[in-house]
């Protein structure tokens, strides 16, 4: 079978894949959401979920790929993503004779329809028809009970210090928009831009949202240094909040999670059936 990627390549296969490398988070949490963590035999570094893929050989970060492992590995399949692995591994990987399929999830819909192609690669279209469908009914569910309400100005901090938010041109901030929020800084021209407390101050978000890979002491004190600015009035209302980066930024099943976890926090109001991903 031949299949087109995001790139536009034709990737050819003798057969469902039997051995697969992974080179992102994502991708390793879509092969297991399909059922397929046997067929996995090689992930990034930061390829921890579900908790079993930690314990699958490391090829290194999405950024930074180790080609000789990922060789030695002896896939017969190459998952990867077009914004986050570098063309010159793409390439060396051709030229070793493995087929490698790139995807470009950019929006939360994508999630779903990225899942059913990873399905049909690897053998398994009628499960992943199913599950993609699944995921698009909980998207459009929170987009229909959000739907002509009030929309939150929002203000995402992806990152502690300096304090870093998201620009229209992210994932990020599509989940603020299917949530029912504005993002604060949706219009900013860079896509993860520095912003100052005064900035903040200035534009009075009424819910603050830090998702950052810090966890721990750090991750809960950011939230208590924002309570201090009653000006605000996020802060004013009791409206700072904190969420797992990976169900906010990782273009996987658990982005559901985060957009249904976002909608109550920004619409409580409203009586919410359990999503869940099942």
């Amino acid at each position: 079978m031949t299949y087109v990627d995001a790139l536009g390549r034709h990737v050819s296969l003798d057969g469902p894949p039997k051995r697969i490398v992974s080179l992102a988070p994502s991708l390793t949490e879509m092969l297991y959401y399909l059922g397929l963590g046997d067929r996995v035999v090689g992930v990034t570094t930061f390829s921890d979920y579900p908790p079993e893929a930690a314990r699958k050989p490391k090829v290194g970060s999405y950024a930074h790929l180790n080609v000789e492992k990922i060789i030695e590995l002896n896939p017969d399949l190459v998952v990867g993503t077009k914004d986050g692995n570098s063309p010159t591994v793409i390439h060396l990987l051709e030229q070793a004779g493995i087929p490698v399929y790139i995807v470009n999830p950019r929006r939360v819909k994508d999630v779903g329809t990225t899942l059913y192609d990873m399905a049909r690669l690897c053998g398994v279209e009628e499960k992943g028809r199913l599950l993609s469908q699944r995921l698009a009914h909980k998207v459009q569910y929170v987009q229909d009970k959000v739907k002509g309400l009030r929309r939150p100005l929002v203000f995402l901090q992806i990152n502690l210090r300096p304090i870093i938010t998201v620009n229209k041109n992210t994932i990020h901030n599509d989940v603020i928009r299917l949530a029912g929020g504005i993002n604060m800084a949706e219009n900013e021209p860079i896509t993860y831009p520095t912003i100052s407390l005064e900035e903040v101050l200035k534009r009075r978000p009424e819910v603050i949202v830090i998702s950052s890979m810090e966890r721990g002491g750090r991750f809960e004190k950011a939230r208590q240094d924002w309570m201090r600015w009653k000006s605000i009035p996020a802060v004013r209302d009791n409206r700072v909040y904190l969420l797992d980066s990976d169900c906010l930024d990782r273009p996987s099943p658990r982005i559901i999670d985060g957009l249904e976890t976002l909608a109550r926090l920004l619409h409580p109001d409203l009586e919410w059936e359990g999503l869940g991903r099942e």
